[in-house]
Order: structure tokens, then sequence, then C-alpha cells
């Protein structure tokens, strides 16, 4: 670790030379191998750019000029290149460093980004902020990877940027993947430049030739560098990115520091918007990495030796819940098609993949697109199902509500990682959900409490809606329940039958709220409780049974506000109007930014584990106020 001991920051980086630079690399790719081998997180894409980084850093004069990340999985190595090397080992920990840039943790961080396509409108905002005011805050380099073209808001961007003129410099990190294999006609438009050397060698004859034209010929090849441009727009992936008004530079060797230099030096000096084109490999240098690439983009800790996991979800998941009912059912209904926006394999649908090839739609990082795309295809009939991360799916609400809702389309959304989802940060938890999607006229919302229950809720989303639905689910094992226990149709379901309190729960709370009930019970408390399982419509005799109680208590794991508790808390109001109106206390997630941590950790804390729920509900018994988290 010769060179890394030397760095305190990146300017250290401008006077070594290239071999020290590249010794570099080496150095910080073993670094990050060493800590997230232990602790876990995002490590194939930061160890395909660490040549990147290094390159950028060593050109670039960080904070004044700026880099932006999109997305943060790539920026390991600019964390231990700006001051974070020491506490490395702390990401994703609590109190540790973020998995992702981050404003409060660096001033060389310039925006935390953990969703993506958005650097190039940042960036472009950047710049023409600083023109607008008279300022010189030097440069702006976006860099992107790949996937994050996939999502239009970054071709949105590059049209609004090349019209402007603007001088911004922009990255691709090209390594063919998001987390699988990136999608689209635009990928295949890369792919026939990097798979066919005989463009790159037909663009060279062609400028040889030009250069041997009589009495043009030499004339032309002065112009050097205009006519070298126009041959490799003219064949090459450039061509795209020169109509758009970029420059383009590439395609560039992404782990040659030397090349990357010389290129990146070659944007910065150009006074319009560049595109630096870089290949690189996801996983680079280390061989189960660069093998498997998307098994290593998110991974919890492994032996370094041989990349096998050292820890595992125990039990059976949702996410496998999901994944089988989807086969279940597509055998059965061939209207069924599955569409996911890059999340194959994080929502389950690998079977289902495997087993109907034709029917699932891979759109790539464009949730917008996913949606209004599903709405199409019901309108002709079929029986789509958009499966997403709940904090993805945030990004298409309007779509969610005017395309779909508004036409009462039957589609089927399946929502991943709801919830608090723990060491990702604020940018993952899927806490936003329920209180957007129950606000969608005619939407139906299922909220699952074990792997029974999930299965079930699809088989009755088919059978029973003929417009929206959503189901959504947690990031953790599933609770398991006999035939005899699991819930049908629109109805809730009662677990424990008292008079003093009525306790509702929603989704996973269930095992909270049940060794919560345990504890009161003890103490002596009489207690009712629910497991809600629809969350809109409300099931009327659950309301009516919660309304003979003087005291409710609501769980849930969304924000609290506009949330399902306190559509409860009004139902109730005007289900007991001119009548006792029992109290009601909603428990949830409060209007804030949940930092990263354990999520039982985080839950906890927010007063959601089974003494946080106990609490609560004795403080609510005795009339005491308690305030909320």
């Amino acid at each position: 670790m010769d060179q890394l001991l030397r760095i305190c920051g990146p300017s250290d980086l401008h006077s070594l030379t290239v071999t020290e630079l590249q010794g570099l690399a080496d150095e910080i790719r073993e670094v990050i191998l060493s800590c997230v081998s232990e602790v876990g997180g995002h490590l194939a894409a930061s160890l395909g750019a660490v040549e990147l980084t290094v390159a950028l850093h060593s050109v670039l004069d960080s904070p004044r000029d700026k880099i932006i990340w999109d997305v943060g999985h790539q920026a390991y190595a600019h964390k231990i290149i700006t001051g974070r090397a020491e506490c490395f080992n702390t990401i994703r920990q609590y109190g540790g460093l973020s998995g992702f840039p981050c404003r409060g943790e660096s001033e060389h961080d310039v925006i935390g980004t953990g969703h993506a396509s958005t650097s190039i409108s940042y960036g472009l905002g950047l710049v023409e902020a600083a023109g607008l005011s008279g300022r010189s805050d030097g440069h702006v380099v976006c860099v992107l990877g790949d996937g994050a073209l996939t999502g239009g808001v970054a071709f949105e961007a590059m049209n609004q940027a090349g019209q402007l003129h603007t001088p911004l410099v922009v990255v691709l990190n090209d390594n063919q993947m998001s987390i699988k294999p990136n999608v689209g006609a635009f990928q295949l438009y890369l792919n026939r430049f990097r798979l066919d050397p005989g463009l790159t060698r037909l663009r060279e004859d062609m400028e040889h030739t030009i250069a041997r034209i009589p009495a043009i010929g030499a004339r032309a090849y002065s112009l050097g560098k205009d006519v070298k441009e126009s041959m490799k727009a003219f064949l090459g992936p450039g061509l795209i990115f020169e109509e758009l008004g970029f420059a383009y530079i590439g395609v560039v060797n992404g782990h040659d520091i030397g090349a990357l230099r010389l290129a990146l030096q070659q944007a910065l000096d150009t006074k319009r918007p560049v595109l630096v084109h870089v290949r690189t490999v996801k996983g680079k240098g280390y061989e189960p990495a660069e093998e498997q690439p998307a098994e290593f983009h998110g991974t919890g800790p492994f032996k370094l030796a041989n990349g096998e996991r050292t820890t595992a979800v125990r039990g059976s998941t949702y996410t496998e819940a999901f994944g089988r009912v989807m086969v279940r059912e597509a055998r059965r209904d061939p209207r069924i098609v599955a569409i996911t926006a890059a999340m194959t394999q994080g929502t389950g649908l690998e079977g289902f993949e495997a087993e109907f090839p034709q029917r699932l739609y891979d759109v790539g990082i464009a949730e917008e697109h996913a949606v209004v795309f599903a709405a199409g295809l019901a309108l002709a009939g079929m029986r789509p199902v958009v499966a997403v991360y709940s904090t993805f799916l945030t990004r298409a609400f309007d779509q969610v509500n005017l395309d779909v809702g508004l036409h009462r389309q039957p589609v089927i959304f399946c929502l991943d990682r709801a919830g608090v989802t723990g060491d990702d940060g604020p940018s993952h938890h899927g806490v936003l959900d329920m209180m957007l999607l129950t606000k969608v006229p005619g939407m139906v919302v299922f909220a699952p409490s074990s792997y029974q229950e999930l299965q079930q809720m699809f088989h009755d989303a088919l059978e029973l809606t003929d417009g929206p639905v959503t189901i959504r689910w947690p990031k953790t094992a599933a609770r398991q329940e006999s035939p005899e226990q699991i819930g049908h149709g629109l109805a809730g379901r009662r677990l424990l039958e008292g008079s003093d309190l009525c306790i509702i729960s929603i989704g996973k709370m269930l095992d909270a709220s049940e060794a919560a009930a345990a504890q009161l019970r003890a103490a002596g408390v009489s207690v009712t409780l629910w497991d809600a399982r629809v969350v809109k419509p409300l099931d009327p005799a659950m309301l009516a049974d919660a309304a003979r109680h003087a005291c409710v208590l609501t769980v849930e794991d969304g924000v609290r506000e506009g949330g399902v508790g306190n559509a409860i808390q009004d139902q109730l109001a005007e289900y007991t109007l001119g009548e006792h109106e029992p109290r009601v206390r909603v428990l949830g997630t409060p209007i804030a930014f949940i930092p990263h941590d354990k999520p039982a950790a985080i839950l906890a804390e927010l007063g959601l584990d089974a003494a946080g729920i106990t609490a609560s509900a004795m403080s609510l018994l005795s009339g005491d106020h308690l305030p909320l988290p």
C-alpha cells in the first residue's frame, strides 16, 4: 500500500507518473475487495471503474472541478481517493460511510446519487449556473454507466446540452451491464462497435485513403483531427452523440490510465459538450466478479479466495414466492406478461424468463416507459405485471396515476424491497408506496404478511379485480403460514380477539405486532390483532370490529402521515360518527430521509419493533402522550 499511504486527497495524484497511478489503482482495488468481502456492498461496478477514477482525479482539481457519479455504485474508489480510505471499512454500516456519494460526507461528493440517469441534468445545471453568474467554477464531468442511457432522463439532458452548446464532459463508462447485461436498441448500437474490429479498420483505411487523394488529400489530412473525428462519427458509435451536439472521443480502454488521461484532457480542452466513450470490464481484477458480474453487483460478505457467500437470508423470501407464483399462473393464463426495469434478477423473475422468454420485457432503467407500456398491453387484453423495487416505482407515479389509474387498466404492480430496506440508505427505502398508491382512484393495494399470503394475493389480483392492483413486500425472509391461516379475497384476517385494544398490522409488521400482543396479554391487556392484508379498500368487517374497542393501534412500515393508519383513523371516525370514537395511534415511518443501517435496528429506533409497539400500546391505553419518532 505504498502509494495509497501517501494519498491524503485527490490533489496528491497530480504529481504521480502513469506507472505510479497504475500502482495506486491496484492498491485501491485490493482495499475495495478486502472490505466488501467482509461487510458486503456494490462490488463489481466499483472494481470496473478504478482506473477511470484514478485518471479523473489525476487530471481534475476536485472539489473545484466536479465529478458527478451516475449512479453511485461505481464510486468506491472515489471515496478512497478523497480522504476516506481509513474509514472505508465502515461503508454501509451504522454511523459509517454511505454506500453512495453523500453531500454531507465529503466536499468531493457533489450530489448523492442512488437512482440512475440524472448526472447529465445535474451537470448541465451546474455549468449553466456558473455561466449565468459570471463565475469560473471549474470543469464538470458526469460519469454514467451505459445502463443509465436506457433511462430517458439522460437523453432529455443530452438533448438540451447539445442545443445550448454547454461545455460539459460526459464519460460513458461502457461495461455492457447495469445489474444484468443491458437491453435495448441503443445497447445493440454500441455492441456493433465493440464486437466488430473490422469497422475500426475500415474507418482507419478511409482516413488514409483521403490523405492520398491528389490535390486535396494533403490538405484534408492536414485538417487532422477534424477529418479523423468526421470519420469516427460516420463509422463509429459517436454518430448518434455527434447528432445530439456532442463531440465524441472513443472508444477508450478504461483500464489504460495513460489513454484515459489523454482522452479526458482533450475533452476538458473542448469548449462544447463532449462524450468520452470508455470501455471497462465490470468486476475487473477479481475473477469471480468478472465471470458473474450480476452476482457481485450488490453482494453480502463472501470468501475472498473463491467468491462464495458467507451469509444469506435464512428461509424462503417473498421474492422467491413471487417468482414461483408468476410461473404457476403464467402456465395457466397466456395473457400474463412480465415487465421489469433492469431488475429481472432482483425481483425474482429468472424462472419466468427461463420458461417464458417471449413474455418477459426488460425495458432497462426506464420506469416511466415500463408503466405506460404495461397500460398499452392491458388495453389490448393482456395481463401485464410490472415488477420493480418500491423506491423506483415512485419515479413513475404520474404514469401509474394517469396512464393506468385514470383508464382503469388491469396492471399488477409488484413492488419488491418495500418498507425499510437497510444498508443502501435513504434513496432505497421503499416507504412512500402505500401513501402514494392508495391515493390512485380504483387502485387495490395488497400487503402480504407471509410467503403463502403473497401467492394467494397474486392469484386474487388476477381473479377478483378488473383495474390496477399493487402487491408490496419486503426484502426479508418470509413468514410461513399453514393453509388454514391464509386469507382470501379483499378481507382482512383476525388472529386474536380481545376487548381492550385492537392492533391492526400491515404487511411484514405482523411478526412484531404479534410479539407485542403476547407481551400485552401477559400484562393483562385483552388484545385483538388483525392482519389488514388489503390496505385499499379497507375491510369493512375489520373496521367494524376495531370500532368496538376503546383504543386502536395501527402499525405499518411506510410513511405515517397520509399512510394506511391515517386512512383507518379517518374511516373509523366516519364509522363511529355520533358515537364513541376510539382513540387511535398510528405507528409508521416519519417524513424524513432515513439513514442506512440494518432494517431491524432502524425499525427499533422508530418504535416499530415489539418493544416499541408494546410501549406505544401501553401509553395509548393509559392516555399518556408518547412522542412519535
